[in-house]
């Protein structure tokens, strides 16, 4: 008796595949969304487009079709059945007070705000963290750093 051909083939081994590479699963490249200002022609893109704003981690502006403008960090969301009932919650940039905006009075979105968390931040951390322990530091740990 055989073994099974992990090709799914009987009987016909390749000797060119690296059984290494089968075990390497590509990753999802992560979707830059900074700059961007998507089109709020539907209600499925209103929904879309707020739905990647919540998640986004820098700063969005909101223009409500009465023209005025709301820039700051969109901390929260309520999703109901119909645009009217489902609305987002801001921290202004410029003010300490939560603005509330109804998906319906929304006009256009824009990813304004530099995604903090974007980039190589793990790649910087590693590179400090080598440098550290070639100059002989001793008490290095993989815990983040304290903020002061």
């Amino acid at each position: 008796m055989s073994a099974p051909d992990p090709t799914g083939r009987q009987g016909t081994a390749n000797p060119t595949v690296d059984p290494d590479q089968l075990e390497i699963v590509p990753g999802t490249a992560r979707q830059s969304v900074e700059g961007w200002v998507p089109i709020l022609a539907s209600e499925e893109e209103t929904r879309e487009a707020l739905e990647q704003a919540f998640d986004y981690r820098g700063d969005v502006t909101i223009t409500c079709k009465d023209g005025t403008k709301v820039e700051g960090y969109l901390f929260d969301r309520v999703t109901a059945p119909d645009l009217a009932s489902s609305f987002v919650r801001m921290l202004p940039k410029d003010s300490n007070q939560r603005v509330k905006i109804s998906y319906a009075d929304m006009a256009a979105l824009t990813f304004s705000g530099r995604d903090p968390a974007a980039g190589k931040s793990w790649d910087a951390w590693v590179s400090k963290y080598w440098a550290k322990k070639a100059a002989g530091e001793g008490d290095l740990s993989i815990q983040p750093e304290t903020r002061e």
